[in-house]
């Protein structure tokens, strides 16, 4: 075939595969490595005369890792690492090295048995080796992407596997450089190594140490020529250019790629090249699968069928196993760590990687690829089921974990169960807090539902209603009073969790009304055919506070300005028409601009221990609009409310009153 026709068969076959998997609701990984399969030289592809050893096509998807490590050195940085380190230097560090172990014992125990019996095993430790650093290594594109799906990357769980996910991928760079180096004898192999070590040190260190600045400044410089298509091709310079790099140096391409992404990750322009670098990596990690696929002989399938049962079953039940068992020996919950297994059992991406070049370096007999390729497959494909039934098989094999389960709901219906009437906060982060401290203030109850536990056990000290709990979920949501709520509101924008919520309160209680926050409107229809009373749009919002303060600054009257945001809002939100009623009912043509000051009141401040009303602010034309306590809780300021050291008052009013109330507070 010509490059043409191979490149044409190969768009054909990724587009069919796609789609199939979508509809499907599989992820589209499956998908290529399935079209892969049919389109290779073992299957329809020896019909159409398509090359085992496509050399075009084969570079080309090599580029696909190259932009999947970019994309995760775009994802490493220190401050997500320190946060994380736990899980990922700890378990994730164990359980590499534990598989890579167990599968070197495993293979000397092997040998050792077929020895005993007269017979000879051509496995030597440095394919064991790469063979168990394949299986060590877990599909992150496939995890990620179903974790986020039913809404559990902020779960106990969910935090485990991706700081797991996150040491097997920077696990890579180094196995990148240990791999080719195993094919030399011992004294070569250390030699090898020391001088992989060093070169990998000293590139390391100049482009860390110097590279940062030099490519923000780089970046910069690109930025403001305010052509995309100039950072486009300075973006895709940076990546390969250093890939090149790091490839004359003896190392991978991967390496450059991955120390592109982390040097961008430490710029202002990271999510941009995100962004813009998304459909190379999208496209090309397709096209590196279906290269994979191409690999798989299914006439070896057929007959060593037993094999690739076994090679299949085996390394997912002792990752399991393993991983089960770190994560409870990191103090996991029993059922945290069985779901931890269960979503890192099977093969991934990077395996096929590294089982790739070992077998490019001779490390492993070319009739043991397929039998292996063909178990990584198969254990990707069952991936979606392990996961959607985990609950289930948790249930099965811990039959506690609902006693744990209930424990969770009864502490939610506790502290709900006096409520009537009130307010169910779905997520408590920014919005959600506001929108709390607004209730607080006109003294309207609510219960808040986080999954972040960090964020729940703050906040519940402070004395907030928050409590840890999955709202897309309808014991949650039953536990937290749902048919005794007056309302509930989705403070996060996720359309599919909103979907969800809305689903699950149209059919146990759609007398609620459910207002939901969104980034923009794209997904207003769907919310609203969903049930939703009213959907706000973030980018709406913005543009009307960014419209009032343009016609304010350029001489429009105030009472004007608020008119047409009024009317502007009238137009959008039906259920705040009148809302602005009586706004100007001074009857004056502009409105006095009040301002807001935060003023912290010193350690050995006068007015420690004296009330509030004592400080007589209103006199001068000056509010105090909230009181935030040293401890970080903001309460509702009150007159009676004493005052103490390192407390924060918002004040209001006039620039020339707040100056005289600022300097009163500060006395010392």
């Amino acid at each position: 075939m010509s490059a043409l026709d191979l490149t044409l068969l190969f768009l054909v076959a990724a587009v069919l595969g796609v789609v199939v998997c979508r509809s499907l609701k599989l992820p589209p990984m499956l998908g290529y490595l399935a079209v892969g399969v049919l389109i290779g030289p073992f299957a329809f592809g020896g019909l159409l005369g398509v090359n085992k050893n496509a050399v075009g096509v084969n570079h080309l998807a090599e580029f696909g890792v190259v932009f999947l490590m970019f994309a995760i050195g775009l994802e490493f940085n220190l401050p997500k690492l320190r946060a994380m380190r736990t899980a990922v230097f700890g378990m994730g560090l164990s359980q590499v090295l534990l598989t890579i172990l167990g599968a070197l014992a495993g293979n000397v125990l092997l040998a050792w048995g077929l020895m005993q019996l007269g017979q000879a095993w051509e496995l030597g430790w440095q394919g064991a080796l790469v063979l168990g650093a394949s299986m060590a290594m877990s599909s992150t594109a496939i995890v990620v992407k179903l974790m986020a799906e039913r809404l559990e990357l902020e779960s106990p769980h969910g935090k485990l596997v991706m700081g797991v996910l996150l040491f097997q991928d920077l696990a890579v760079v180094p196995l990148l450089v240990l791999i080719p180096a195993l094919g030399s004898s011992m004294a070569d192999l250390t030699a090898a190594l020391a001088w992989a070590a060093l070169k990998a040190i000293v590139l390391l260190g100049l482009l860390l140490f110097g590279g940062q600045r030099v490519m923000r400044a780089w970046l910069t410089l690109v930025a403001r020529r305010k052509s995309d298509e100039l950072f486009m091709l300075n973006l895709l310079l940076v990546t390969l250019g250093l890939a090149w790099l790091t490839e004359l140096a003896g190392l991978s391409l991967a390496l450059g790629a991955f120390l592109a992404g982390m040097l961008i990750a430490e710029t202002e322009y990271r999510h941009q090249v995100e962004t813009d670098i998304r459909p190379f990596h999208d496209v090309l990690l397709g096209l590196f699968f279906i290269t994979i696929g191409m690999k798989l002989d299914w006439h070896v399938l057929i007959a060593h069928w037993w094999l690739v049962i076994l090679l299949t079953s085996l390394p997912v039940v002792a990752k399991f196993v393993l991983i089960a068992g770190l994560a409870k020996l990191f103090q996991a919950p029993p059922g945290t760590a069985l779901r931890t297994g269960l979503f890192l059992a099977q093969a991934g991406e990077f395996g096929f990687v590294l089982l790739t070049l070992g077998a490019e370096q001779q490390l492993i007999a070319p009739h043991w690829v397929s039998p292996v390729l063909a178990s990584m497959v198969l254990s990707m494909l069952l991936t979606p089921l392990i996961i959607q039934h985990s609950n289930t098989i948790v249930m099965k094999l811990y039959a506690s974990d609902w006693l744990m389960q209930s424990v969770q709901l009864t502490t939610i219906a506790k502290k709900s169960i006096q409520n009537r009437a009130h307010i169910i906060i779905c997520g408590y982060g920014r919005s959600g807090q506001n929108l709390a401290r607004l209730l607080e203030g006109e003294r309207m109850p609510y219960m808040a539902l986080d999954l972040d536990p960090d964020r729940v056990r703050q906040a519940a000290a402070a004395g907030q209603s928050v409590v840890f709990g999955d709202a897309a979920k309808i014991q949650s949501l039953m536990a937290a009073g749902l048919a005794r709520a007056s309302a509930v509101v989705v403070s996060y924008h996720d359309t599919p969790s909103a979907l969800k919520i809305l689903h699950l309160v149209q059919a146990h209680a759609p007398h609620v009304p459910v207002v939901v926050r969104t980034i923009d409107d794209s997904d207003l229809e769907k919310l609203k055919a969903a049930g939703a009373t009213e959907v706000v749009p973030e980018a709406i919002e913005g543009s009307l506070m960014l419209a009032s303060h343009a016609l304010a600054l350029v001489g429009v009257p105030m009472r004007r300005v608020i008119r047409i945001t009024r009317d502007a809002r009238d137009a959008r939100y039906g259920l705040l028409r009148g809302y602005f009623h009586g706004a100007d009912d001074d009857g004056s043509d502009e409105v006095e601009q009040a301002r807001l000051r935060s003023v912290t009141l010193p350690p050995a401040s006068t007015w420690a221990g004296q009330p509030l009303g004592a400080l007589a602010l209103h006199a001068t034309g000056v509010s105090v609009v909230s009181l935030r306590r040293a401890s970080g809780r903001v309460v509702v300021a009150q007159d009676d409310m004493a005052l103490a050291g390192g407390d924060v008052l918002v004040i209001s009013g006039p620039p020339p009153a707040l100056a005289l109330a600022e300097e009163k507070l500060l006395q010392a």
